[in-house]
């Protein structure tokens, strides 16, 4: 077994890959799907499929209650319904990513956050895919207008589950999106080291 690497690598030690071309395979709403060409370390060319987003926000939404907020919604590309945190594609040109994070706040949910909180900035699939992820902790909630958009909204459910009960709902299978689940858990060890 190889030895891991203590303290992760620097950078200036790793081999270096070189971006040569991209091509639009597919232009979508909101997404463009690339052939792009690269050059490996040791001068060979290949080829990967490389799913262009422009980023998307979800919020961890704590309540008073110590309950955390979910949204209960159909997902058509795993064609089953996910319980996860509110979430929403960066489809605004130019909007600041806390800024996109209470507007999709209060449309999915109706809830505004008195405080928000940056928890990490991550990507879940870059196997294929560019996209990155903000995720919140919103506390000092109150309620809003929401605006749903889309069909899947219009049908989606807002539950709101005890924060000590969330683990188990990870362990049983309940919820299984990896934004929910890092989220969640961000939230939790930085409610209890701050109180």
């Amino acid at each position: 077994m190889p030895s891991a690497e203590v303290g992760g690598p620097s950078g200036a030690d790793l081999p270096v890959f070189t971006p040569v071309a991209e091509e639009t395979v597919h232009q979508g709403w909101f997404i463009r799907v690339q052939r792009a060409t690269f050059l490996d370390p040791d001068g060979v060319t290949f080829e990967r499929d490389i799913v262009r987003h422009p980023g998307a926000v979800a919020v961890v939404a704590v309540t008073e209650r110590h309950g955390v907020v979910l949204v209960h919604q159909y997902r058509p590309a795993v064609d089953r319904w996910l319980l996860e945190i509110p979430a929403g594609t960066r489809d605004v040109e130019g909007e600041p990513s806390e800024q996109t994070a209470r507007r999709e706040l209060g449309e999915e949910v109706g809830l505004a956050a008195g405080r928000l909180e940056l928890l990490t900035r991550t990507v879940i699939t870059p196997g294929f895919c560019d996209e990155f992820t903000d995720i919140y902790l919103a506390t000092g909630l109150s309620p809003v207008p929401s605006d749903r958009q889309g069909a899947e909204e219009r049908f989606m459910r807002v539950v709101e589950i005890p924060l000590d009960r969330f683990d188990a709902m990870v362990d049983d299978g309940s919820v299984i999106d990896a934004s929910t689940i890092l989220g969640v858990g961000l939230a939790a060890r930085r409610l209890a080291a701050t109180g």
